[in-house]
C-alpha cells in the first residue's frame, strides 16, 4: 500500500500545486504521512524535527548564501541527523501509553524544512494535511474501508 499512498500523494501534491500554487512539503511527502496519520506522535515529531530543521536552516542562511540545490541539500542533511537522533532514543512510555517519537523516514523533515523555507510554514503544512487526507481517504476506500496500520 505505500507504494500507492506514495503515487496518490505525487498525484494529489500536483493538483494542489496547480489549484493552489502550494507544494505539499515534498513529493513523497504526502504519501508517508498517509500512511502513519494513525500513529500521530511520529507526525507530529516529524513536524517538529522540520520545524527545528527549519529553524536551524535560517539562522545558517544568515551566514551563507543558500538557494537551490545547496538549500534542499543542507535542509535534507540537517532533517536527516535530527531524525536520526530520534532513533536513539526509545520510545517514551507514559502510563502504560508507549510513544514512538521516531521520524517518518529520514527525508520527510529535510523535504518539509526545504518547502517551509520555500513557500512558508503554514502554507506547507495545510497543504500538507490536506493532500495526506485525501491519500489516506483513497487509501482506505480500495481497501474497502479497511483502516490499514
Amino acid at each position: 500500500m505505500l507504494v500507492i499512498a506514495v503515487g496518490l500523494g505525487m498525484f494529489f501534491n500536483l493538483i494542489l500545486m496547480e489549484l493552489t500554487g502550494l507544494a505539499a512539503g515534498g513529493i513523497v511527502v504526502p504519501g508517508y504521512v498517509a500512511m502513519t496519520i494513525h500513529r500521530p506522535a511520529q507526525v507530529i515529531s516529524t513536524v517538529l524535527v522540520g520545524l527545528v530543521t527549519y529553524v536551524i536552516v535560517k539562522v545558517i542562511s544568515r551566514y551563507m548564501l543558500l538557494y537551490g540545490r545547496r538549500l534542499l541539500i543542507l535542509c535534507i542533511l540537517i532533517g536527516y541527523l535530527i531524525g536520526y537522533l530520534t532513533r536513539i532514543f526509545p520510545p517514551i512510555t507514559i502510563e502504560n501509553i508507549s510513544l514512538d517519537l521516531t521520524t517518518i523516514g529520514f527525508v520527510v523533515p529535510g523535504l518539509l524544512a526545504y518547502w517551509m523555507h520555500r513557500q512558508g510554514l503554514i502554507e506547507t503544512l495545510s497543504a500538507m494535511v490536506v493532500a495526506a487526507v485525501l491519500v489516506r481517504l483513497i487509501i482506505v476506500l480500495l481497501s474497502g474501508g479497511v483502516i490499514i496500520p
